[in-house]
């Protein structure tokens, strides 16, 4: 394989399997008492235009925070990783902060971004290639949380990133089992890995209840999609946003509330809405540092490094096979 080649690991069909995934889950998830919809479907192209736009809210500190932290330890980190790595990105996005660790490694082979969003993921990897024109760059458009199987692409050891705090939307024996897969997925290698940490309510509030309402439109998109895909008829007036810090766990939780008593049809289901019923979109799990270093031993890794910025907001840990 030439370097820069665009390669995909799944076959066009299972695009449409994807589809098929988000119309079982979201009608399994709407059927139950406290109806959700698994926050992995928000990355669409629109859900990953929204999420781009999050980032740089002015309450969105965790994006601005992790930046400034990869631009300080970025030496540090790339010994970590060291020469000649393979650099794999789970839930792949923003070109921002991969581009920072790209630049501080020595000789990197290849680039592994792995998203659910192919058209998305495609788009920045295209991007990325006019300036690593020697760099191996292999889109894998897959779901990051079920097994994956990837070719050997370089001889240095493979390094994962798992950035943004994505972690914090599993439950804590998801990541357990998340962290477990990965680390046979590396082979022996390490994984970077952001986590937001716990921090006063009121700077969580902000974060996910943006002045501007993006953040709203990102969680309603979740019924766009369901109506452009699925021919469902959500009327996205009738749901509000709604998004709350939860103290004893630890985790922002975030909704989609019905406004008024209602009915919507998907794929010949009706379902009922009563005036405050709401849909469970998302959760987002803070840790201490302390909290993330057991989290992370039992799944069969340990944090050899962590680094925090002066606020001790956000942190990247570096971890490795226990």
């Amino acid at each position: 394989m030439d370097a820069s080649t665009l390669s995909k690991i799944i076959e066009p069909d299972d695009i449409h399997a994807d589809r098929d995934a988000f119309a079982r889950d979201l009608l399994e998830g709407l059927r139950t008492t406290t109806k959700r919809i698994p926050c992995k479907y928000f990355y669409d192209a629109e859900g990953s235009r929204l999420f781009d736009r999050i980032c740089d809210l002015p309450e969105y500190y965790q994006t601005r925070t992790e930046i400034a932290l990869l631009d300080a330890k970025a030496a540090e980190i790339a010994a970590m990783m060291g020469e000649n790595a393979e650099l794999i990105e789970l839930g792949a996005g923003s070109l921002k902060k991969v581009r920072i660790l790209l630049n501080a490694l020595t000789a990197p082979r290849a680039y592994v971004p792995i998203d659910i969003s192919g058209d998305y993921l495609h788009a920045v990897v295209e991007e990325l290639a006019a300036d690593h024109p020697t760099l191996y760059l292999y889109p894998v458009v897959a779901d990051f949380t079920k097994p994956l199987i990837l070719p050997r692409l370089g001889a240095g050891r493979r390094a994962g990133f798992f950035s943004g705090s994505t972690i914090g939307n599993f439950e804590p024996e998801e990541a357990v089992s998340l962290l477990a897969s990965t680390a046979k997925l590396l082979r022996g290698g390490g994984l970077l890995i952001g986590v937001d940490l716990v921090k006063d309510p009121a700077t969580l509030h902000s974060a996910y209840n943006d002045s501007v309402g993006t953040t709203a439109a990102f969680n309603k998109n979740l019924l766009v999609r369901a109506n452009r895909e699925l021919g469902a008829d959500f009327d996205l007036d009738a749901f509000a946003h709604y998004a709350c810090y939860n103290p004893v766990r630890a985790r922002i939780e975030m909704y989609l509330v019905s406004l008024l008593r209602q009915s919507v049809r998907i794929a010949g289901e009706v379902f009922s809405f009563a005036p405050g019923e709401p849909i469970h979109t998302e959760n987002s799990y803070k840790y201490t540092i302390e909290s993330f270093s057991r989290l992370a031993t039992t799944s069969g890794f340990r944090a050899k490094a962590v680094w925090t910025d002066p606020l001790q907001w956000f942190g990247l840990f570096w971890l490795e096979g226990s």
